[in-house]
């Protein structure tokens, strides 16, 4: 069997308006426009997915209108979900406010994606070869103590690609320590990586953020549309980005995570995943939604006519 992508973390519904700016505090703003997805955890799962990985949810599901579209859209693509239904609770709703900028806003209510446990995640049955993702939003609240007891339960050869959100710098010491000794993969942006490290700096971030893995394990560090850059055994490389003018940022991150995992288990070096990754994440920000993430033929005919050059620093 062919290695999968196996994600543990919230997939939810994004409810998405589009505003012509920020309401005040006690103010209103009419949307633009308004229209459900399927996101969180399901954008990587796609983007995985449409790059030609077998992908698997092992996070949870509930019971209801927004259960029932996140099952939909996964299933459309190929997207097994492992993890039994939660019986008695739908699954969550992030409102997504974009501004004409493509800047987004949060608001997040947490559901049945909350009610984890390890015999849940284990549906899955990571083997070896398989690449398991990790949220830092999984790392606080009634998931975390799951998600921590899980990981030292999985077989040596499997794969830990940690994305640790912008929650991660509120973790326990004790708790992210426990995740960072696990992680063999780190895919985070500039800030994310930044503020783990301590320092500023792209370069700088991704030394300090080695350091704090185990051995051989790869850092990669987003810079939006400049592109990423791959740490690998030390080996430093800049791989460009593709910058096009925005319409919807919303799940460039998690389509970058996914496409570079697929590329990977595909044989790829994880510097010509990371052109793929970007070439993706510069496609989906053209298109509105976290489930607008690009086929692979998509990103073939993307590099034919827009090659990416990089190298070690």
């Amino acid at each position: 069997m062919a290695p999968r992508v196996i994600h543990t973390a919230q997939a939810l519904v994004d409810a998405v308006m589009e505003v012509p700016a920020l309401p005040g505090r006690g103010g209103n703003v009419m949307a633009d426009s308004y229209r459900r997805y399927a996101g969180g955890a399901a954008t990587v799962l796609l983007a995985a997915a449409r790059s030609g990985a077998r992908a698997v949810h092992a996070g949870s599901v509930g019971t209801g209108p927004n259960a029932d579209l996140v099952r939909s859209v996964l299933a459309a693509d190929g997207v097994e979900v492992s993890s039994p239904p939660v019986t008695d609770l739908d699954t969550g709703l992030c409102v997504v406010l974009i501004e004409p900028s493509a800047e987004r806003s949060f608001v997040t209510t947490q559901g049945a994606e909350r009610h984890i446990s390890v015999d849940s995640l284990s549906s899955a049955d990571p083997a070896p070869g398989d690449m398991v993702c990790v949220s830092g939003y999984s790392l606080v609240g009634r998931t975390r103590d799951p998600v921590l007891e899980w990981l030292g339960t999985l077989p040596e050869g499997v794969g830990v690609v940690l994305d640790p959100g912008a929650t991660l710098a509120e973790v326990p010491a004790g708790v992210r320590d426990a995740v960072l000794a696990r992680t063999t993969v780190w895919t985070g942006n500039r800030e994310e990586s930044e503020s783990l490290a301590g320092v500023n700096g792209i370069r700088e971030a991704a030394e300090v953020v080695e350091t704090l893995l185990p051995a051989r394990a790869v850092v990669i560090v987003r810079d939006g549309p400049r592109g990423c850059l791959v740490r690998d055994e030390g080996r430093v490389s800049l791989v460009p980005g593709f910058p096009r003018r925005p319409v919807d940022t919303n799940g460039a991150g998690d389509t970058h995570t996914g496409v570079l995992l697929a590329e990977r288990l595909a044989g790829r070096s994880w510097v010509d995943s990371a052109a793929r990754a970007n070439a993706a994440g510069a496609l989906t920000v053209t298109r509105h939604g976290p489930e607008s993430a690009p086929t692979r033929d998509e990103v073939d005919a993307f590099l034919a006519v827009s090659p990416s050059r990089q190298g070690p620093e």
